[in-house]
């Protein structure tokens, strides 16, 4: 049976891999490893734990346990890959948030730098065959070229979230490197979907509409974010985890490293009052708000903020040349679905 490590297993990603996993025909041991820190609402954590302990009990040909504990706990990393002897590591546990990393860089350097390390320490000792874990578009930072593409530079991160995911890749590269760890970074762009994290600009802005506060839009609305919906993160991760870089050896004698990084990312940044307009369409219409609820009147443009960045673009056509896919959920679709689940999990529209 094969065995599968997903940290970070009740955060939003974690939680729909899990779940997506659970669907899948193969027998597989899935531990999922959480700290269930308050950097948002728990109850959320809670939510997709629930959800997933359900799903598992309805398939049982497959092993599901969870263990509530951090990365940066080296000993309890250590117990679960001798314990457990994975053959996939997804490590999807990380500090997000990029305004969070300039009040609270303590934290993003536990989890992000010493959590990672843990995780990659832990590799070597017990060899995987994969390791594939979460980076971000935060690496391209202020790059003005778009799309971004993995082979542009991208050595001047705003940010200490970025720096910190820029250094994961750094980190997994040496350790592809020294020691042939088969390792794919995967760079997210602006994820959203239902139970998503609630720092996000979809889910505070509805959040804040609901309570009749008023929603800041940065750059005067002139910001463009690559929006990606959770299910086409998911199917990429999927296909990346069964798919490892070759360990194959360079003209000089010497192991090329078997490493890989790719962008995952819509390839369709949306303008953020368009996607404010999207939002509050189909807020309305699955009556999360009344019909009459004047927008104008609790919208804000704003200057930029520090650590954010204008644009966000992805080039995936090197995921879509092997592994053959390209995210394909469109934003009014993902948000049409995020409006409903709101609407569900909160019971605005019973009220």
């Amino acid at each position: 049976m094969k065995s599968i490590l997903v940290t970070g297993g009740a955060g939003f990603i974690g939680a729909n891999l899990i779940m997506r996993l659970l669907e899948s025909q193969e027998p597989t041991r899935i531990v999922s490893l959480d700290n269930m820190n308050d950097y948002y609402d728990p109850s959320l954590k809670e939510h997709r734990l629930e959800v997933i302990g359900k799903m598992a009990a309805d398939h049982p040909e497959h092993q599901y346990v969870f263990f509530k504990g951090s990365i940066a706990d080296r000993d309890e990393v250590n117990r679960l890959f001798e314990e457990y002897r994975f053959d996939v590591v997804v490590n999807l546990a990380a500090q997000a948030g990029v305004r969070y990393s300039i009040e609270n860089p303590d934290v993003y350097i536990e989890s992000n730098i010493i959590g990672f390390y843990n995780i990659l320490e832990a590799c070597r000792h017990n060899p995987v065959k994969h390791l594939v874990y979460a980076s971000s578009s935060s690496v391209y930072g202020g790059n003005k070229k778009v799309p971004f593409s993995t082979d542009d530079r991208v050595d001047n991160p705003v940010s200490l979230y970025a720096a910190t995911k820029k250094s994961n890749e750094l980190m997994a590269h040496c350790y592809s490197k020294l020691y042939n760890i088969p390792s794919t970074g995967l760079r997210f762009f602006t994820v959203y979907g239902p139970a998503g994290r609630p720092d996000m600009a979809y889910f505070g802005f509805t959040n804040k509409l609901l309570r009749g506060e008023t929603i800041q839009i940065f750059n005067y609305g002139n910001c463009r974010r690559d929006f990606t919906y959770v299910d086409d993160i998911v199917e990429g991760i999927v296909r990346v985890m069964a798919k490892a870089p070759e360990c194959k050896m360079g003209e000089d004698g010497l192991p090329i490293p078997p490493y890989a990084v790719y962008n995952i990312g819509g390839g369709q940044p949306e303008n953020l009052l368009d996607f404010v307009n999207i939002l509050q369409e189909e807020l309305l219409s699955a009556g999360v708000l009344p019909h009459d609820y004047d927008f104008e009147a609790h919208k804000q443009l704003v200057p930029m903020q520090p650590g954010d960045v204008p644009t966000t673009y992805a080039d995936s056509a090197a995921l879509q040349r092997d592994f053959g896919f390209t995210p394909k959920i469109t934003l009014r679709d993902g948000l049409r679905r995020f409006a409903k689940w709101y609407a569900d999990y909160y019971g605005v529209n019973k009220k």
